[in-house]
């Protein structure tokens, strides 16, 4: 069996540390990161200042699903919506689509993902990929 490469504390502090920088140079606002295992589970999370309370929920829930499901959040939404299959026939409530989870993919497998909330869509989207991008390459 091939050997599954997990995410460490040092790659999400990697992750969080990239975001940052490009929140930090944009002037950006303030965001939730959170970055999760395959399995969607938090390894790491930081809400920096002028965070909006409700964006740490979003965040934590948009790594879960884009590391279950194995897509970005974005995408997810379109597809069951296309299929008339709301995202609530999961029975998990943790489930959600709004833009800024994406899955981090190493040697085509999903390893975790990473998920910003608290600004606006795109920009959520890009810091999401900016924060793979940071392990990957």
């Amino acid at each position: 069996m091939r050997s599954r490469r997990e995410l460490s504390h040092d790659d999400a502090r990697q992750i969080i540390e990239a975001i940052c920088g490009a929140l930090e140079e944009s002037g950006g606002g303030g965001a939730a990161i959170a970055v999760a295992d395959p399995h969607g589970e938090l390894i790491a999370f930081l809400r920096t200042d002028g965070c909006r309370p409700s964006a740490v929920t979003l965040a934590m829930n948009k790594a879960y699903t884009a590391a279950r499901e194995h897509m970005a959040t974005a995408e997810l939404g379109p597809i069951m919506a296309a299929k008339g299959f709301p995202l609530t026939n999961f029975g998990d409530l943790r489930f959600l689509s709004f833009p800024g989870g994406v899955p981090i993919v190493v040697d085509g497998e999903v390893v975790g993902a990473v998920a910003v909330s608290g600004l606006p869509d795109q920009v959520d989207i890009d810091l999401a990929h900016l924060g793979a991008r940071a392990i990957t390459g």
